[in-house]
């Protein structure tokens, strides 16, 4: 093996070469739909995005409502919050439950045609009295107004994500309801004081997901991954603008 083909693996960039098995989060998925150059440039060359900020405060939430939901998961029970919406529904004590929550392992698939291994976490599992597993994912934020749907721009990604955990869970044989829920929780800053409380209104929000757009996507992802030559950027990535700016400037004498 080429020093070459030994660092690469060591930094697990892709290798057209490799016959082992590429792993693919679904983070990098949605990187490749933003911007096919940014998704090149970190899987094929090792140049990723500047990092953005840890948000802890989402990170502490998502957190708490895993507890919170694992006792009644552990009673075979509905969380109130799922009875105020109706929902048939219980949370599940399914046997992968902690791998498939582990940002490391995650649900995973291998797909044979490609050699990707897919894969990505979800925050919680839900079953319906169908039988049906039910994705769940936790969303906290903190704005005036009301949450009631997923409407905006970046919301598009939001139901990427949950269609992609549906897909995965179904590649791995379980019978999933193309129902999913987003669970939101939004901070309130309406009151007098802090009193070092935050508080959050929690809204449910269903989504009716297709997944049918997942596996092409893989083949795209692929193709684009043994290109020699990397693919053009998308025409709004600012990451990409920026490069672009400031690539005519002699930055060393700044």
């Amino acid at each position: 093996m080429s020093a070459c083909n030994k660092s690469k693996r060591s930094r697990k960039l892709f290798d057209p070469d490799s016959a082992i098995p590429f792993k693919v989060s679904r983070s990098k998925i949605d990187l490749y739909l933003e911007c096919p150059l940014c998704f090149y440039l970190d899987r094929r060359i090792g140049i990723g995005r500047p990092p953005s900020f840890p948000f802890t405060l989402n990170s502490a939430v998502d957190r708490l409502l895993k507890k919170e939901f694992d006792i009644y998961r552990k009673s075979g029970e509905s969380h109130p919050i799922m009875k105020e919406y109706g929902i048939d529904a219980i949370p599940i004590d399914h046997e992968k439950l902690d791998d498939w929550r582990n940002s490391l392992r995650g649900v995973q698939f291998l797909h044979r045609p490609t050699n990707l291994l897919i894969f990505g976490a979800i925050d919680d599992l839900w079953q319906n009295s169908n039988g049906e597993l039910l994705v769940v994912d936790y969303k906290s934020t903190s704005i005036y107004e009301k949450i009631t749907s997923l409407d905006k721009e970046w919301h598009k990604g939001y139901k990427r994500q949950m269609e992609i955990y549906q897909w995965l869970i179904r590649q791995n044989d379980y019978k999933v309801s193309d129902t999913g829920y987003f669970l939101y929780c939004n901070g309130n800053s309406n009151r007098e004081r802090f009193d070092a409380r935050l508080e959050f209104v929690l809204t449910i929000i269903p989504h009716v997901g297709s997944d049918s757009w997942v596996e092409g996507l893989i083949f795209e992802i692929e193709k684009c991954l043994r290109e020699s030559t990397p693919p053009k950027p998308s025409s709004d990535c600012e990451y990409c603008a920026y490069r672009h700016a400031i690539s005519g400037y002699n930055i060393s004498n700044i």
